[in-house]
């Protein structure tokens, strides 16, 4: 069953997202009013080293009051490249610089109501390039083992859905 959107007109928007009112056709010809978050895409990076440990950030999210580990991410800047704004955004948090990135998967973490794109990179090198410029955005960065992972998503202690699938998915290609 396709829902079509007839049209759809601006509510809201910023710098950062865009809502819009959409008029959507559901199969039977009824229609309903649905609200769509407009983002732009999100590129997130880690590092895997030698020793099969991930760079993670300890964070808290103000939204859900919670706390977590992530990796690197931040939206994509008009002009940049995705894979730029991956290893710009792991500089920027991490104050480390990755090698050649690789690219791990790309999720819809909400695509019930936004059309929000993570891609997710990593690298297996990098080089540390001093304290990093964006700490305020964690309270600390840790290389932690990459079998630890599926224990800490578990626990709950990885919240964002897309971190977890994107640490699991490392787990799985390293240590599979």
């Amino acid at each position: 069953m396709q829902w079509r959107n007839l049209e759809e007109h601006t509510v809201y928007a910023n710098r950062w997202f865009r809502v819009r009112l959409a008029d959507v056709e559901l199969p039977d010809g009824t229609h309903l009013d649905h609200f769509v978050i407009r983002l732009r895409p999100v590129a997130v990076a880690t590092m895997v080293n030698r020793a099969n440990e991930v760079l993670l950030l300890w964070r808290h999210r103000f939204i859900t009051d919670s706390w977590g580990w992530e990796l690197a991410a931040g939206v994509v800047e008009e002009g940049e490249k995705i894979e730029e704004a991956a290893a710009r955004e792991m500089e920027e948090e991490t104050g480390w610089r990755p090698g050649p990135l690789r690219h791990l998967m790309t999720v819809e973490p909400s695509n019930g109501l936004t059309d929000a794109r993570h891609h997710v990179y990593w690298a297996e090198e990098g080089s540390y390039v001093g304290h990093p410029r964006d700490d305020f955005e964690s309270d600390r960065r840790e290389w932690v083992p990459l079998g630890l992972v599926p224990g800490m998503v578990a626990r709950g202690e990885v919240p964002a859905a897309n971190m977890a699938a994107a640490l699991l998915l490392l787990h799985h290609l390293r240590l599979g």
